[in-house]
């Protein structure tokens, strides 16, 4: 049986030593977050317990309902974290925009490398198998994560336009064509585990160089054209 947490016994006495308040304790968060996560990889969303957690993470159920109310905002608490980690900065690769071609490379590689990683997969499967019984789980999860990546892509896309590089008639729509072009056939390998290991380097490298190639064809204008032939010209006249 796990022993009850003495600064949940008195609040003040831990404030008095310079402790901070129930629920306030990043330290103890983090206990619980990575208990909880090795219990939703083990068991599953579904299976998993409150007091699977509790026992994993070796803090006392009074202590867990303090810094998290159920099961389903510890999962979430979780994911943010996850997110955080894994995608942080990743979206400042479209702030440099001055070469559009390398722009999206860069970027659709960083992308693919991301969501194809053990990690997110895991993270995916659990949210897709939870969001049966909750969908506002999984409507939350995509509209945080996916969704705000999807609109900073979009964003992206309109500069471009702006800048007379791109023509697109809906720039929503494209916006889902180029990241699907970035992971082509990969996703669906991979949270199907018909991929037991992610993608090497080199085989992301030809995906998304393919699709930048191909979503440039179908949406670069003459003017882009005209930019990377004066590129490619000035990098050959210093070779």
């Amino acid at each position: 049986m796990t022993e009850p947490d003495k600064d949940q016994c008195d609040p003040l006495d831990g404030l008095r030593r310079g402790r901070p308040a129930a629920g306030q304790d990043p330290a103890k968060r983090s206990q619980i977050i990575e208990g909880a996560r090795r219990v939703f990889i083990d068991k599953g969303f579904e299976a998993a317990s409150m007091n699977d957690i509790t026992r994993e993470a070796g803090v006392s159920k009074g202590t867990i309902y303090v810094y998290f109310a159920n099961k389903e905002e510890l999962f979430e608490a979780l994911i943010e974290e996850e997110r955080g980690t894994i995608f942080k900065n990743m979206y400042d690769l479209l702030d440099r925009a001055d070469d559009l071609r390398e722009t999206l490379v860069k970027f659709g590689k960083v992308l693919s490398l991301k969501i194809t990683s053990a990690k997110v997969v895991q993270a995916q499967r659990t949210v897709i198998g939870a969001s049966d019984r909750i969908p506002e789980l999984g409507a939350r999860f995509y509209e945080r994560g996916p969704k705000r990546g999807h609109d900073k892509v979009v964003a992206f896309l309109n500069a471009a336009i702006e800048r007379g590089l791109l023509e697109i008639d809906d720039v929503d729509l494209a916006a889902y064509q180029f990241t699907e072009l970035c992971l082509a056939g990969l996703f669906r390998q991979c949270i199907f585990a018909y991929r037991t290991k992610a993608p090497s380097q080199a085989e992301i490298d030809h995906i998304v160089s393919s699709g930048v190639g191909m979503f440039l064809k179908a949406y670069g204008t003459e003017r882009l054209v005209t930019e990377e032939s004066t590129q490619t010209i000035a990098l050959e006249a210093k070779s």
